[in-house]
Formats: structure tokens, sequence, C-alpha cells
């Protein structure tokens, strides 16, 4: 576990780095180029920022040992490291959003300034930035199985949208069309509170002891059943704790076999389901007679 922490506090570093550049970069370019949308995305990246740190407090306390208080461990740390996460990415989202319909029903639509070439520059490497931290984050995240890292790896993914709603949006405005720069801004909230409902709701699913999916429950009643001994397998549950998984199963064996024999049985399917599911963090197995 101590591992997997360090893995992920270097990814959340390198976010960070990114993040920080990034977002002095494009509100420099939003207040020399007046570019409302482009100031809108450079807040969305510094709110990244904030995130990410969140990020990193979730999987600190999730990589905490089990004890008293908490036998099971604190893996669900991580669940609500991306459950504020979502508040905070929502937040940020309806502001952005706010200031720009501000701008629209403003009665000097037509006072608003042509945002300058830098802005559109500056859209065009945050898209090209954002998106590679997010398939850079994601690919941590899937690797570690981590769902905080994987809410800041959509985190990124947003913020590559909403650059891409602040390049049509300032590309319009210097074409002529000036209230599809605040316009972008609206469009932008729209992406970031999508964003930041399917990270809630991932989470939450994880916090309820959500069931595995179907495809897995699958693989892992065709990795005991596959043992030699195993006559079929009675029961299979499974639950998400956090980034982990539990597992209840029951499996039928010889009735005649002893007692000291079956449970020589049982741990060596424990084994093998561990071995084949690193998620797995414990199962609990009761033997039936066949």
């Amino acid at each position: 576990m101590e591992d997997t922490t360090r893995a992920a506090m270097r990814v959340s570093g390198v976010s960070i780095a990114v993040n920080l550049l990034l977002s002095l970069a494009k509100l420099a370019a939003g207040l020399i180029a007046r570019s409302g949308a482009m100031i809108s995305d450079a807040v969305h990246s510094a709110s990244d920022i904030f995130s990410t740190v969140i990020v990193m407090i979730g999987v600190r306390l999730s990589g905490k040992a089990a004890d008293r208080e908490h036998p099971y461990g604190h893996e669900r740390m991580e669940c609500v490291a991306a459950i504020v996460l979502a508040v905070v990415l929502l937040i940020t989202g309806l502001a952005i959003g706010w200031s720009g319909a501000q701008k629209l029903l403003s009665s000097q639509r037509d006072a608003l300034p042509v945002p300058g070439l830098l802005a559109l520059l500056a859209a065009v490497v945050s898209i090209a930035v954002k998106e590679g931290m997010f398939w850079y984050t994601r690919y941590h995240a899937r690797r570690l199985g981590s769902p905080a890292l994987m809410a800041d790896a959509w985190h990124h993914r947003s913020d590559a949208l909403s650059s891409i709603g602040a390049l049509v949006g300032i590309a319009g405005a210097r074409m002529g069309l000036r209230e599809l720069d605040p316009l972008a801004s609206v469009v932008i909230c729209a992406f970031i509170a999508k964003a930041a409902f399917d990270i809630f709701r991932d989470a939450v699913d994880k916090m309820v002891d959500h069931s595995c999916d179907p495809a897995t429950e699958k693989a892992i009643r065709g990795c005991v059943e596959g043992h030699d001994q195993v006559r079929r397998v009675d029961l299979l549950r499974t639950r998400e704790f956090g980034s982990r998984m539990y597992i209840e199963l029951e499996i039928a064996l010889d009735g005649a076999l002893t007692l000291e024999q079956s449970h020589a049985i049982a741990e060596s399917v424990h084994d093998d389901v561990e071995k084949a599911f690193p998620k797995v963090k414990h199962i609990m197995i009761h033997v039936n007679p066949a």
C-alpha cells in the first residue's frame, strides 16, 4: 500500500505543477487578450490544484493501516476525497457559468471586447496539455485502482473540454460574434457540471457497497470453478470498499472429505482468487457438502 501511495503522490505532484503553470499562463493570456472565456478557463485550471490537494489527502488517509477503530482499513477515504472534489468542481462550474450569463444578459453586449490572438493560442495549448494530463492520470488511476486519481483524471478532461468551449467562443468573438466569448463560459459550466455529477455518482456507488461489475463476478466464478475439487459455486457476493473488493463465497466439495482436507482446499481457492484479482482485500469462504 505504501508503494501505491507514493506512486499516487507522484502523479498528483505532476498534476499540481502542470496546473499551476497552465493556470498562470491562461490567466495572463486572458487578461492581455481581454478574453472572459480564457479567464474562466484559467480559474477552472486553478481549481484543479485545489482538487489535486484533496486527492493527495484522500490517498494518504486511505493508505493508513487498519486499526482498532477502523478494522477494515481506510480505503473509503478516497471516495470521500472524490465526493469533495465533485462538489468543488460543481461550485467552480456554476461560478464560471454565472459570470458568462451575466455578460450575456447585460444591456451593453455591443461593448464586449474582442479577444486577442494570444487567447486563441492559449486555448489550443491548454487543450493539448490537459488532454495529455487526462490520459497520464487515468493510466495511473487504473494501474493503482484509485478512484480519487480517476476523479482527478476526469477533472483534467473537463478542463480540456472547457478549453474547447473557450476556443470556439474566442474564435467566434474574433469573427464578429462577440456574444460567443461569454457564451463559451456557460457551455464550460455545463461540461464541468456533467463531470462533477459522474465523479459524485461513482464515489457514492463505492461508498454504499456497490457490487462489482458482472464481468468481474463472472471471472471470479470461473476462477473458483476451475479448481479441480470444487463441485460447484453455491453463492458468490462481491462488494466494492473504496478501491478494494470483498468477496463472500460458498463452494460445494465432496462430502466425504475430512475437515482438514476441506480447509486446505478452501485455502487453495482463497489464494488462487487473491492472486488472480489483486484488488481483493478479503475473501470469506464457506464450504458445503456436495
